[in-house]
């Protein structure tokens, strides 16, 4: 399709060199600082692009409180980014987006619209923007009455705008912004045809593609809309954006656009990241490809011959590829592949510039309460077919998915109705200012009412909220100072909050001083590109995570049979066996090469750039350390029921690409609070690794007991002569007798906590009271007491095995057949390790048919209920004990 030619005549911007290629920060959420505007200036030089456009949605003046004038504050640091960008021969776009409630009809708004661009036009700006994007596209009763349509009242305002500035260069972004907000279609929008017939011929429209977030761009599709528009389009492209999923950030390259649409099209504008250090790729690999005319992947576009040298046999049906790139292509051809390892090469030295770090680390983060699933459909790469039940896949093959399967995907990247509205609000924002500081943004807290949002608008400020309804800054709340040192853990809040992120400023950045261990490499980054690659395809490392537990998941009942059968007289393994076990080793290199770069990202002398990614990265080690935390005790468990593990989650219905996928692998509901936990507010290398329970472990998971059993305090001082004593009655049975269900997690250097279960509670007592209770009467004699003196604490203890009797209510083991106990040293200041160490627990219970467990508390441990309150354990069958309490939860 290639050689059709437009309706229209041919771009003749492209001829004239005025092919528009660049960023937008159009993004919801916290703003770019001054610096780092300054920045991208001199990489958007560098790499050959030519224009910004200045449209950050929570910037309270761009959109929130478009109709105030600057400050003299605010107007120096906007000033001195216009002559910033003019130095580097980069075009400043001024944009304002007045749609949430400006009166198009009234003379004295479109005065004070004016006014506002004039003003931002004295300090230098000779190219402006006006975004209709994210509005009620109704008209007031005001404007019915003037205006013939929605598209007449904005053209109206436009064009008197773009003359009184005297014809500037000058985007317009339409309220029908894709083809799927066209209505009925593109080529039957009364919007937007009025706008290619009315709009002056000079303004260029913006247009994202076919979706809000658009997988292809295709040759077509851009001449359909250049046919309606009467020019060809400003692709506004969100291929890289991210602000709609928390858990999601874009370092794959530029990509599914191929370079024979460059002549079609007026320019191409990426609305990347939120995070600014999270956008070297996307904008990298953006400007190789405004340079290329000859698409390097398989397309059918290409002559046969061209077409038959570059193939690769590691291509996918798209033309995606592992990681290798054709030898043979020109410098002309553009391959994301080879764009990508180019950009990587270049990205490297970025992180041992010096540079602190301001800001929060994460994006607002939304409430997750009783989530329903967002359908996120596997790209045509993915591991796994999309079937009602997950399968596994040899190691040579990938399934394809269809067409339909990934225009799913696409749409639901472009509306969200119906129930699941509720789920997508934002928690309240900050109205944001970033034009009062050279590297801070200035915040304070908003109560704004909510709407009904889609993806590109999930973000801190509801975009139908008018700024009438929206609290305006009173005071400037400048970033505080954070001295907890790099090597402490910062986590103490243990789910999000409606609040908005707290600042921190790391300064002291001597503390990081350049060693080669811990210096980033090549494939440092690039597995970091592959586990965050793109919306609608995972990179190829990341795939082989999917693939390789999803392969070791469903083979497990191979490993378990084997442990069932082994015996001294035949100690061989199978074949199959040998393979299992092989492709566990693989998995586990996988989690150290993770655990690598999560350790180096941690010691870059780059803070800002740290802070950008280090919750992503955090969050995905601590998934891949899960699940590499089940495949071992796979490896150890002798019980299995496949039943249970045959797909109850396919690998991508939620929101929250890669990680969400991994995390839908284990056998517990991953839309559930276990899976909800905040990264340390000051990043920390500190790794803790969760295993199964071995024998030798004994020692150290008793000395925690000890540590933990005074509500929470150590009670080593209460046992000096029976040191074993607490163990042996809190978890000695559990070790003895169900150490399949035992797992136990530690640093670097100690054992710092344990959770231990039996699955069938009923069973397990009644072993208890036959082949480990009559050894610890034996070791600990009945305490004897005269009736005037009452048993000290270890007394009791002792002589709790003799007189205990287990009696499990059938109201509590009907729905929560299995027990469990868990306990982490109070040194453990990261909330989210105990999540793990319960979920591999309750998986590996899962897996063997138990839906639900509990654990009996004593009614004076306000620590323990407390403990396991945070863990989602809720109380069961109130009343029934005065002594202990019954908490509980199913999974």
């Amino acid at each position: 399709m290639a050689d059709k030619k437009s309706p229209q005549v041919d771009n003749i911007h492209v001829k004239n060199g005025n092919f528009i290629c660049g960023v937008v920060e159009g993004f919801y959420g916290r703003p770019w600082t001054t610096e780092q505007r300054k920045d991208l200036f001199q990489k958007l030089k560098k790499w050959g692009m030519d224009s910004y456009l200045y449209a950050p949605k929570d910037d309270y003046k761009h959109r929130a409180y478009w109709r105030e004038l600057y400050t003299v504050e605010e107007a120096e640091h906007l000033t001195s980014l216009i002559s910033a960008a003019r130095e580097k021969g980069i075009t400043f776009y001024y944009a304002l987006s007045p749609g949430l409630d400006i009166t198009y009809s009234s003379a004295k708004e479109v005065a004070v619209l004016k006014r506002k661009l004039e003003q931002v036009s004295q300090f230098g700006c000779s190219a402006f923007a006006l975004l209709f994007d994210d509005i009620e596209p109704e008209m007031s009763e005001a404007d019915k009455e003037v205006f013939q349509s929605f598209a007449h009242a904005q053209v109206s305002v436009s064009n008197e705008v773009f003359q009184h500035l005297g014809q500037p260069r000058f985007m317009l972004c339409p309220t029908q912004y894709c083809a799927a907000r066209a209505t009925p279609n593109v080529q039957n929008s009364e919007y937007l045809n009025t706008l290619g017939a009315k709009l002056a011929p000079e303004i260029d429209i913006m247009w994202t593609g076919p979706k809000v977030i658009s997988r292809l761009l295709t040759v077509e599709s851009i001449e359909e809309i250049t046919d309606v528009l009467r020019r060809p389009p400003v692709i506004w492209d969100n291929l890289h954006a991210n602000d709609y999923d928390q858990k999601r950030v874009f370092l794959g390259p530029y990509s599914g656009r191929s370079p024979d649409l460059i002549p079609k099209l007026r320019g191409v504008l990426t609305n990347p990241n939120c995070e600014y250090g999270a956008n070297f790729v996307a904008i990298h690999t953006l400007a190789q490809w405004s340079r290329c005319n000859v698409d390097g992947k398989r397309d059918p576009s290409l002559n046969d011959s061209v077409s038959a040298d570059i193939k690769l046999e590691t291509e996918t049906e798209d033309g995606g590829v592992g990681e290798d790139v054709p030898s043979n292509l020109s410098p002309n051809m553009y391959h994301p592949r080879r764009a990508l390892r180019n950009a990587i090469n270049e990205w490297l030295p970025e992180f041992k510039r010096v540079k602190p770090a301001w800001g929060p680390i994460a994006k607002p983060q939304q409430l997750v309460a009783n989530t329903v699933p967002i359908p996120i459909i596997p790209s045509v790469n993915t591991c796994m077919s999309v079937t009602t039940t997950t399968t596994s896949c040899s190691s040579g093959s990938i399934p394809v998915v269809n067409a339909n399967q990934l225009q799913a995907l696409a749409e639901v990247c472009s509306t969200v109705t119906g129930a699941n509205d509720s789920l997508l609000q934002p928690t309240p924002g900050a109205v944001m200012n970033s034009l009062v500081s050279e590297s801070k943004i200035v915040c304070s807290e908003t109560n704004m009412s909510n709407s009904p949002t889609e993806p590109m608008d999930c973000n801190p400020t509801p975009p139908y909220t008018s700024p009438v309804h929206v609290a305006k800054p009173a005071v400037d709340v400048l970033m505080t100072e954070n001295t907890e040192p790099p090597g402490g853990s910062g986590m103490q809040v243990e789910t999000p909050t409606n609040s908005t992120s707290t600042m921190v400023v790391e300064t002291n950045i001597e503390n990081f001083p350049p060693r080669n261990d811990k210096e980033l490499a090549y494939e440092d980054l690039a597995l970091l590109c592959d586990l965050f690659y793109l919306p609608f395809e995972h990179g190829g490392q990341g795939i082989q995570l999917l693939q390789e537990f999803n392969w070791l998941k469903s083979n497990a009942h191979l490993v378990t049979a084997h442990n069932r059968n082994i015996s001294s007289e035949n100690p061989s393994n199978k074949p199959e066996v040998d393979e299992w076990l092989e492709r566990a080793v693989k998995l586990e290199d996988m989690s150290k090469a993770l655990n690598t770069l999560f350790q180096r990202l941690t010691f870059c002398a780059n803070r800002e750039l740290l802070y950008d990614l280090y919750p992503y990265v955090w969050d995905m080690r601590g998934v891949v350390s899960l699940l590499n935390s089940y495949v071992k005790w796979l490896g150890f468990s002798k019980g299995w029921k496949e039943t249970f593990m045959s797909g109850d989650q396919e690998p991508w219905v939620f929101r929250g690409g890669l990680t969400a996928d991994l995390q839908r692998l284990i056998p517990v509901d991953s839309g559930n609070d276990l899976f909800i936990y905040k990264p340390p507010d000051v990043p920390s290398s500190k790794i803790y690794t969760i295993r199964p329970y071995l024998p030798s472990d004994e020692t150290q998971v008793y000395e925690v007991c000890r540590k933990t059993c005074l509500d929470g305090m150590d009670g080593t001082d209460s046992f000096p002569d029976l040191p074993n004593l607490i163990g042996d009655k809190l978890v000695g049975g559990f070790l003895t007798l169900s150490p399949e269900f035992c797992f136990i997690v530690e640093d670097e250097t100690d054992l710092v906590g344990y959770a231990v279960a039996a699955l069938d509670a009923k069973q397990f007592y009644k072993k208890l009271e036959v082949a480990w209770l009559p050894d610890m009467c034996e070791k600990y004699p009945q305490p004897k007491k005269d009736d005037n003196d009452a048993l000290n604490a270890s007394e009791e203890m002792m002589s709790w095995f003799h007189t205990f009797k287990a009696d499990v209510p059938d109201a509590i083991h009907s729905h929560h057949p299995s027990v469990m106990c868990c306990s982490l040293l109070t040194s453990v200041l990261d909330q989210s390790i105990s999540k793990r160490l319960v979920t591999c627990l309750l998986a590996a219970l899962r897996a063997n048919g138990s839906f639900g467990v509990y654990v009996p508390v004593s009614a004076k441990d306000r620590f323990m209920l407390e403990f396991y309150g945070k863990l989602g354990f809720l109380e069961l069958s109130p009343g029934l004990s005065v002594d202990v309490v019954y908490l509980g939860r199913v999974f």
